[in-house]
Formats: structure tokens, sequence, C-alpha cells
């Protein structure tokens, strides 16, 4: 048996055009003009999806969208909107209609948009429930509410704005929506925004055809058109300058992309998930992000819980983490970790997250004795402000003796051989800094100002082990 489709709008061509499209999909259509023939099909037989205008004579679309919604939960909707008309569109999707399709429509988009409506099915949700279970570890409420609402995003077509403090898992979280959606079969592309130099960040969006500026020697696809079916996470959406705000915006709008030096746009099939540890509304006020870009990113707000908000979960993240570490490092058995231990971490405010138990963790790994982790192995802080005013010391300390090295650089003769001369000043601070702490590493690490893994790796670099 053949899908079945409800399409309601009021315009005969528009009707006749999306009838066409739709059976030569090999998909049956039921029309309506108005809202109440639609209630009417809508009581004589079951759909598989719904597409309807946003404007018909009896009512509002918008109305109809909410309407399924409470009724019909697990129908989905699609709305057409009007060109230029993104209010209403964005309004729908928070209502719950799964995607969008604005006038004139183009059909390429028309049948992208189908064919993710048809893979959606009323027993995904349970599903998708229990396999979060495995990824986003926890039993506290907060994180149980966070999977549910995972669940069902994933069935839904929207931009999801992820917001939380830095470390609480946000690629996480968009990479669950990706994974237990429709989309999983397609790429999954994380962008941090932050990373990309404003002069190319164009060209890594949109791609670009060979000849288009200095350096541009072939063509180049874009990570849009890398994403083409699947999921874009712009991470660190904030950091993206005004003028790629515009045309995010209107590629968003449009659903195509027209790469640097071409005169031909192209379709795109991408949806679109964003996060930042900053306050996106903040920054609007500031000036420094475009109102109507956020109002597009944001129809829907995730918010990631801070760890300290769910200490519950932390003996289960903990053990997790161990068995992570343990096989990453070659051990047969995960270690074990005294109530002592425990009990600190639970008292211990967490400003980093999950990232800073996972460093907390990997420390604790390199000074237990035999295979079990005591609270002195973890070296927490007993003030975690004071930690942060000792590092920030730490690093000022780090920037005067660099600043001396350079002045002592400048007074010398230049280097013929300028990385080896680099290396050995630096080899040479090093030194300096873990002589003063008797070789403590970690100490070290916090009087450089640098992570102890960053300090393991130039150790190792420099032949200082």
């Amino acid at each position: 048996m053949n899908p079945q489709a409800l399409v309601i709008d009021d315009e005969p061509d528009i009707l006749a055009l999306l009838t066409m499209t739709l059976e030569n999909m090999s998909i049956d259509c039921v029309t309506a003009e108005n809202i109440e023939q639609a209630k009417q099909a809508l009581t004589q037989q079951a759909f598989d999806f719904c597409l309807t205008d946003m404007r018909l004579p009896d009512g509002n679309g918008l109305e109809l969208v909410k309407t399924l919604q409470q009724d019909k939960p697990n129908l989905p909707v699609a709305v057409i909107s009007a060109h230029g008309n993104m209010d209403l569109a964005v309004q729908a999707l928070k209502s719950g209609a799964f995607d969008f399709i604005s006038k004139p429509l183009k059909l390429r988009v028309l049948r992208d948009l189908v064919e993710t409506a048809l893979k959606l099915s009323p027993e995904r949700p349970q599903k998708l429930e229990r396999r979060s279970r495995d990824r986003l570890l926890g039993g506290t409420t907060a994180i149980q509410e966070l999977r549910g609402k995972i669940a069902k995003l994933a069935r839904s077509q929207a931009p999801v704005y992820i917001s939380g403090e830095s470390g609480t898992g946000k690629e996480l979280v968009a990479r669950l929506i990706h994974e237990l959606g429709v989309r999983a079969d397609k790429a999954f592309v994380p962008i941090n925004c932050g990373a990309i130099p404003n002069e190319l960040v164009e060209s890594e969006f949109f791609g670009h055809k060979k000849g288009a500026f200095t350096g541009a020697v072939t063509d180049k696809e874009g990570l849009f058109k890398a994403a083409d079916g699947g999921t874009l996470f712009l991470d660190e959406v904030a950091d993206l300058p005004l003028m790629m705000q515009v045309k995010l915006l209107r590629a968003l709008q449009e659903k195509t992309i027209r790469p640097v030096g071409s005169q031909e746009e192209f379709a795109v099939d991408v949806r679109i998930l964003c996060a930042t540890h900053k306050n996106l509304a903040e920054k609007v006020q500031q000036g420094s992000f475009r109102e109507d870009l956020f109002y597009r990113l944001n129809v829907i707000e995730l918010s990631v819980p801070a760890l300290r908000e769910r200490a519950e979960d932390l003996p289960i993240l903990t053990e997790h983490i161990l068995r992570q570490l343990a096989r990453k490092n070659g051990l047969e058995h995960p270690p074990t970790i005294e109530n002592t231990a425990l009990v600190a971490l639970t008292s211990y405010p967490f400003k980093g997250n999950v990232r800073e138990l996972e460093n907390i963790l990997e420390r604790a790994l390199t000074w237990m004795e035999g295979d079990v982790i005591t609270q002195s192995d973890l070296m927490l802080t007993t003030n975690h402000d004071d930690s942060f005013k000792y590092q920030e010391k730490a690093s000022e300390e780090t920037t005067d003796t660099h600043n001396r090295t350079s002045t002592e650089i400048k007074q010398t003769a230049l280097p013929n051989d300028l990385t080896s001369h680099m290396e050995e000043q630096e080899r040479v601070l090093l030194r300096e800094a873990l002589e003063s702490v008797r070789w403590n590493k970690t100490a070290a690490a916090k009087k450089l100002g640098i992570s102890f893994r960053a300090l393991r790796y130039k150790l190792k670099k420099l032949d200082l082990e």
C-alpha cells in the first residue's frame, strides 16, 4: 500500500503541483482546500504525513498544526510559508511542525522534505529514549528529562539551540539528536565557528570554485554540502562574524547555498543544531549577533544541566570514565575509587563540568598507588575560586618569563634555524619550571598555566622525560 498524504491548500495551481509531485513519488494524496475539509478527512482515514499552507480561507494553518500536535502527535506535519514570511514558519516549528517549505516551491526541497517525513513512525520515540540511556549517563530527574526531550527532538527537523556551560556535553547531545533521528544514516558535521579565520569562513561553509580567490587552486564543496541530507552542528555559534551571519540566515531560509565564485545556487537539505557557552540573547542586545538569525536558530532551546546540578550522577559517571581511561592506558581492570574520594568529588563545584571530571580522574590515575584512587590522588583544591586565582597568577608569571626571554632573544643574533632555537628556549623554560617544584609535573603544569596533558606532550616532544 502506498503512503497516504493529506495536502491542504486553497490555491488550485499549488494543490495540483503538490499532488503531481507526490504521486510521482508513489504517494496517494487526499486534498483539502480549507481547515474544515482537512478535519473531515482526518476523521475518515489515517495519514502518513500532512502538508498544509499557512493561510487558509477559514483559518490559520498554525492552529491546525497545534490541533494535530495534541490529537495526533506522531503525525508529521509540514507547513508551506509565503516567501519572506519566516516568522510564521518559525512559529509553526515551535508549535510542533517537523519542517517547512517556502514559496515559490522548489521541487528538490519538497522531495527531500517528503522523504524525511516518510521515515518517521509512531514507534520511534520509545526506542530513542532507551537507546539514549547508553550514551547520556545518569538517573537524576534533570538527565531523564533531557533524554526525553532529545527523543522528541530527534523526530523533528526544527533547528535546536543547545545551551549550557562549557564542558557539559553539548556536542554529545547534538550527536544524539542526529543519531536517533531520521538523518542517522547521513553525515553529522560539527563546526567550531570560533576556530575558522574570518576571511575563510564563507569558503568553509559554502565551498568555492577554482580561481575564486588567491589560493583557490581547486573546487571545494564546503561543510554545508558535506552535511547534505544530514546534520550541521554549529559549535560556538556566537563567534560567527556579522558578515557571515547574514549569509547563514539566507542559506537557512532559502535552503540553498552559493559557493564563493559561483553564479549558481544549489539546494541543500541540512538540519541545523547549534551551541555556545555564551549568552546568545545578551550578544543580540550588545549588537554582536543578529536578532533575526537568533530567532531562526533558537526555534527550540535545549538546556544541558551543569554537573553540580546532578551530583547524584557522579558515581555512574566516574565508573564510566575510569573504564574508558583503563582501556586508553592498556590496564587490564579499571581502578576502584575510595568512598572518601567519591564523597569529595560529590561536594566539588566542577566549574569545568564533565570535562573537568575527566581531567581530574586522568590525573588521579597517574598518581594512584596500586589500583585504588584515594582522595589525595584527586588533588582537589579546597577553594575552587582560589585555584583559579592561582592559575591566573601562574599564567601571569609565565607571561612575564616569556617576555623576559623574548627580550633576551632580541638582544642576541637571529638564529639560522628558528624552529630548533624556539624548541631550545621552550626546553629551558620547562626545565626551570620542573626544577623549581622538584620535578612535580602537576605543580609544574600549574606554574606554567598549561594542562597536565599538554605538559606531558611537550616533555615527550622535547625529550625531557
